[in-house]
């Protein structure tokens, strides 16, 4: 049996969930690899609704195990109330694994990361203000604490006096705070540790151990592509790796054990926080879309940023990430659209790019070449196969594939789990 990553291929929030619900029962493990409560998941169930930060979605599927990997970084308070929250709702999360080694986000990376984002200005890469970022910049520092060290107090106290040493100074003698009291935070930290213990374990080594007896393993990143640090949108970025390679590294597996690489897309684009968008709407068709698409941060409630189809940006996604398959998602919500555009280029000065442009100036000053499709005007969210959909929406989708250079495995037309329309299996 396969293990499958399933990536974002814009700048995030293209409901990822979509692809793992096409798996239905069949995952056995669902791993999550970066990033931290920075990020949300919506998913709908039955009708019910949830939206979840930490835990990877699997944690929905019965019999599934749910894994956050050793590339995470952990709010444990967010993720107690977050399983809590589940539990009140009759969801079981006791299946839950979490690595020793993943980083520990504690209240003064927050901290850190509001004043920051402050004293950047007009320049602030818009980031949650939840930690996430200084808790990377600890751990690339080696100055982190893992989930593990909850375990030993001297370990933890030494390793904490040597992260706000550095932080005490910057907070008081840069930007005129208070300094964070050490014994405050090991009490807090300490009080993590019995309420955790019974879901760590070497996450790597179960899920080796799954892909060996034949298991399915799902690894499933949050943000996406253009917010990878490496192969983003520079520097408005998140602080990790969500394209499919840094499955293997927050995982701990090795590439050659990944199958297939499933990149999510939304029938048009967003964005949430700063940087450039070429196709983003600053008109009354970007309030359209936002409010038809319910376009607002699962995890801050942010509008987010909405703008029509890039299929340079579908092109890019499929090379950094080795894509085999793409999920196309909320195709629903242009029902209404008489004329769609999509950017099937750009124009930067005055030379046309089929491309992603090498440089961030390039891509800040790139402007959309459009090509545009007639509409349907007609409520596709119940077509449950692809004839179903009106020919112009069929059209739509195959004029979408053949830019993006990638075979369409799916295609969602709701919020529902059931809304969807396979294309070809994923198992």
């Amino acid at each position: 049996m396969p293990a499958i990553v399933i990536v974002g291929a814009q700048w995030g929030d293209e409901g990822k969930g979509k692809a793992t619900d096409q798996l239905g029962e069949s995952v056995d493990y669902c791993v999550r690899y970066q990033g931290g409560n920075n990020a949300g998941h919506t998913i709908v169930v039955g009708g019910e609704k949830y939206a979840l930060h930490l835990l990877p979605s699997g944690v929905l599927t019965p019999d599934c195990i749910p894994v956050i990997g050793n590339g995470v970084v952990v709010d444990v308070a967010v993720l107690l109330e977050e399983m809590k929250g589940l539990a009140d709702r009759g969801i079981d999360t006791s299946r839950l694994l979490v690595s020793a080694n993943a980083h520990l986000v504690g209240g003064y990376h927050a901290t850190v990361d509001k004043v920051s984002e402050r004293f950047l200005g007009k320049s602030k890469i818009g980031t949650t203000g939840r930690g996430i970022g200084p808790a990377y910049a600890d751990k690339i520092n080696r100055l982190g604490v893992r989930v593990g060290d909850l375990f030993e107090e001297k370990i933890l106290r030494d390793k904490l006096e040597g992260a706000l040493d550095q932080k005490n100074h910057l907070l008081v003698k840069v930007y005129n705070r208070r300094a964070v009291d050490i014994d405050e935070v090991l009490l807090e930290f300490k009080g993590y540790a019995e309420a955790l213990r019974p879901y760590v374990a070497d996450t790597s080594l179960v899920v080796n151990q799954a892909l060996d007896a034949g298991e399915t393993v799902v690894f499933e990143g949050a943000q996406a592509t253009l917010l990878d640090v490496d192969h983003g949108t520079y520097p408005f970025v998140t602080s990790s790796n969500p394209i499919a390679g840094g499955a293997c590294v927050g995982a701990g597996v090795g590439p050659t054990r990944i199958d297939r690489v499933v990149g999510v897309i939304k029938a048009y684009t967003t964005r949430v926080g700063s940087g450039p968008f070429p196709t983003e709407l600053l008109d009354e068709d970007g309030d359209r879309l936002r409010e038809d698409g319910a376009e607002f941060g699962t995890t801050t409630g942010r509008e987010r940023r909405c703008g029509w189809y890039d299929a340079v940006v579908a092109r890019f996604a499929a090379r950094v990430n080795g894509l085999t398959d793409l999920f196309l998602t909320k195709l629903d919500i242009l029902d209404r659209w008489e004329r769609i555009p999509v950017c099937v280029g750009y124009e930067i000065g005055g030379v046309r790019h089929d491309e992603m442009p090498m440089t961030q100036t390039e891509f800040h000053h790139a402007k959309p070449v459009y090509e545009f499709f007639d509409g349907w005007m007609h409520d596709i969210s119940g077509a449950r196969e692809f004839t179903d959909l009106p020919p112009n929406a069929q059209a739509y989708v195959r004029a979408l594939e053949q830019m993006s250079g990638t075979p369409f495995c799916g295609i969602g037309v709701g919020p529902g789990r059931d809304q969807s329309i396979p294309l070809r299996d994923l198992l």
